[in-house]
């Protein structure tokens, strides 16, 4: 674990406080470390204004950059009134992920905060959002913030996947379940955990192996589930979670996730980004099928994530 960690808040480019800023003051409070946020600023108006000299372009950009420090610095103040060590930076930039990765790679940090920024449908099919991006590129733990009921996390929700466990990464679904109890614990909020699964995949994927036994008996289907079962249950029992606060449901796991924290109130859920060594990784993970989707929060953390 690091000797200093602090929490990095990544605030949008136009000054306004977003729940993700809140979010992001109540879980530094709540781990006892530090805020750092920082705005990476690229106004394309701005930017490429060709009916102004290179001179007083950038003393446009420099003003803007000022106004937003400030701007920064005045959320800043109440924080640290209220005992959060709250360093503040902006910086004009215009690849923000390399800038973003750059930060991550020079200063030890315990999570990112972000806002779900949402585009179109057509705008995600036709480029990589940056949400995106971090996902697929940042390995620290990502919180990534739509609309919070809570500043501080009440409910707080594990998602687990125990398909194709023959290429699971060991041990991963003990993790996820370990960062969800133990932030829970730091925002006294309440832990479930949520196994989602699609039994028609799993029957696929088992008829196409034939690598288990009882995947030949004459009822797959409850074979498929009653070995599911089990194993959800040992994972339960092994990492004391409560039988009430454990949730096995069939179906899709991005439409189960959505359905399930909608009618739970969940403010986080805490889940994977990958799960599966192999080609299963890059298919399409369903933490990016749920991103834009969820009316929670998401915490994603991947097998080689830091200790939150």
């Amino acid at each position: 674990m690091y000797d200093y960690q602090r929490l990095l808040f990544i605030a949008p480019p136009l000054m306004q406080r977003t729940d993700a800023f809140d979010r992001a003051a109540a879980l530094a409070k709540a781990k006892g470390i530090a805020l750092h946020i920082v705005a990476f600023d690229y106004l394309e108006g701005l930017a490429t204004a060709g009916l102004v000299n290179e001179q007083a372009l950038a003393v446009m950009r420099q003003a803007y950059v000022e106004k937003h420090r400030q701007w920064l610095e005045t959320q800043a103040v109440p924080l640290r009134r209220n005992g959060l060590t709250v360093t503040t930076e902006v910086v004009w930039v215009n690849d923000v992920l390399d800038e973003i990765l750059t930060h991550l790679r020079e200063q030890p940090f315990a999570m990112v905060v972000k806002d779900i920024e949402h585009e179109s449908r057509l705008m995600r099919a036709m480029f990589t959002t940056l949400d995106i991006r971090l996902l697929r590129e940042c390995s620290e733990p990502l919180h990534f913030v739509d609309k919070a009921s809570h500043a501080m996390p009440r409910k707080v929700l594990a998602a687990v996947d125990l398909s194709r466990p023959e290429d699971q990464y060991q041990g991963f679904n003990d993790r996820i379940i370990n960062e969800a109890l133990k932030l829970a614990m730091q925002c006294k909020a309440q832990v479930e955990i949520l196994y989602a699964y699609d039994l028609t995949s799993m029957q696929t994927d088992a008829e196409n192996l034939g690598r288990k036994s009882f995947l030949f008996g004459s009822n797959v289907a409850e074979s498929l589930h009653e070995a599911q079962s089990d194993a959800f249950r040992e994972l339960a029992e092994r990492n004391g979670i409560d039988p009430e606060s454990c949730h096995m449901i069939m179906g899709d796991p991005a439409k189960v996730l959505s359905i399930f924290c909608e009618a739970q109130g969940t403010d986080i859920v805490v889940m994977g980004r990958v799960h599966h060594r192999g080609l299963a990784k890059y298919i399409g993970s369903t933490v990016e099928r749920v991103l834009y989707k969820m009316p929670s929060s998401v915490l994603v953390i991947t097998p080689e994530s830091p200790v939150i």
